[in-house]
C-alpha cells in the first residue's frame, strides 16, 4: 500500500461547478492503467478545501469505483480537530483505506499541539496515516523527532515528505530507520528522493503522464538508473507545474491537452488565462512533442 506512485489527483467539476464524477473516475482510471498504486483525492491539487465534507467523501466513493482493489486515500486537511476528526470519520465509513493529514494548515501548530492533533485525528479515523510534513507551505514542521514520538501510534505507518531539502530524507531514516514508509511530495525532486531511498512518490504531474511518472519508478527498482535519469530530464520542466500557487490550474491545463479533461476549477480559482495560459501551454505542448519512446524501455 505504501510503495510505488500515489498520484494525488484532481477533482473534476462540470461548468456549473459539480462534481463530474464520469471525467473523474476516467481519469483515475487512466492512473491504474498505467499501474500506480494507488491514488489520493482531496489534497491542495483535489482542491480539497473547496468541497464540503459531503462532496469529499463523493470524491472517495468515486476513486474507490475506479481503483478497484488499489488504495484510496482520503486528505484530512482541517482548521480544527474537531472538523478533522469529524472527516476521518466520515472517510472510514465511506471506504477509504487511509488517511494523508495534514497537522494543521491555518493556526501554526507548536510542537507539543501538532504531536495532539495528529495522534486525536488518527484515533478518530482509525485508518492507516500518512503524516502530511510539508513546512513550506503549511509552516507547520513535523521533524524526525516528532515522527519517533508519534511511532507508538501503530496506524502512523508513513509519511509525504515535502519540506524541499533533500536532506530531510535522510535524517528521517536516520532518526526513524524502518519505522515509516516515505514518499516524496515534491514533484521536482522525485527521481532523487527515489534515489535516495524513498519507498513512493506521492505525484501531481503523473495524472497527465502516467506512464512516464510510473516507468521512471519502475526503473529506479530495476536498478536502471541511466534511463530513468533520461525521461526524468525530459520530464523535469512539467514536473515544475507542480511547485507553483497555480499548480492546480497548471496541472489540469496539462491533463486538459495530454489526456483530453477538463479545466474546471472552484473560484476563487480561475482557469488560466493570457501571458501565463501561453507560457504554461508552450511547455506542455513543447514536451509532447519530444515525448520519449517508452518502448525503448521496457521492462
Amino acid at each position: 500500500m505504501w510503495n510505488g506512485m500515489m498520484p494525488a489527483v484532481t477533482t473534476k467539476f462540470t461548468a456549473d461547478g459539480a462534481i463530474d464524477a464520469a471525467e473523474m473516475e476516467r481519469c483515475v482510471g487512466l492512473q491504474m492503467d498505467a499501474g500506480n498504486a494507488g491514488v489520493i483525492v482531496c489534497g491542495t491539487l483535489g482542491e480539497g478545501n473547496m468541497l464540503s465534507h459531503e462532496e469529499r467523501i463523493e470524491t472517495v466513493k468515486i476513486a474507490k469505483s475506479a481503483c478497484g482493489n488499489k488504495p484510496v486515500l482520503l486528505t484530512v486537511s482541517e482548521a480544527g480537530t474537531r472538523e478533522a476528526c469529524d472527516l476521518a470519520q466520515m472517510g472510514r465509513k465511506a471506504g477509504a483505506d487511509g488517511l494523508m493529514i495534514v497537522p494543521s494548515p491555518i493556526y501554526h501548530t507548536d510542537r507539543d499541539e501538532t504531536i495532539t492533533n495528529l495522534k486525536a485525528i488518527s484515533s478518530a479515523g482509525d485508518l492507516p496515516v500518512m503524516i502530511y510534513s510539508n513546512r513550506v507551505a503549511y509552516r507547520v514542521d513535523v521533524t524526525p523527532e516528532m515522527m519517533m514520538e508519534l511511532a507508538d501510534d501503530d496506524r502512523m505507518v508513513a509519511v509525504k515528505e515535502s519540506s524541499d531539502d533533500i536532506r530531510r530524507l535522510t535524517e528521517i531514516i536516520n532518526v526513524c530507520g524502518d519505522r515509516y514508509k516515505i514518499l516524496t511530495g515534491v514533484d521536482n525532486l522525485g527521481l532523487e528522493a527515489l534515489l535516495m531511498g524513498a519507498d513512493g512518490w506521492v505525484s501531481g504531474v503523473s495524472i497527465a503522464f502516467p506512464e512516464e511518472n510510473q516507468r521512471i519508478y519502475d526503473l529506479v527498482r530495476a536498478g536502471r538508473t541511466e534511463e530513468a535519469r533520461e525521461i526524468y530530464r525530459w520530464l523535469r520542466p512539467l514536473l515544475d507545474l507542480d511547485v507553483s500557487t497555480f499548480l492546480v490550474q497548471q496541472i489540469k491545463l496539462a491533463e486538459a491537452i495530454s489526456v483530453g479533461s477538463t479545466e474546471y476549477v472552484r473560484p476563487p480559482r480561475q482557469i488560466l488565462k493570457g501571458e501565463h495560459r501561453a507560457r504554461v501551454e508552450k511547455v506542455i505542448r513543447d514536451q509532447i512533442a519530444c515525448r520519449p519512446d517508452l518502448s525503448k524501455y521496457a521492462l
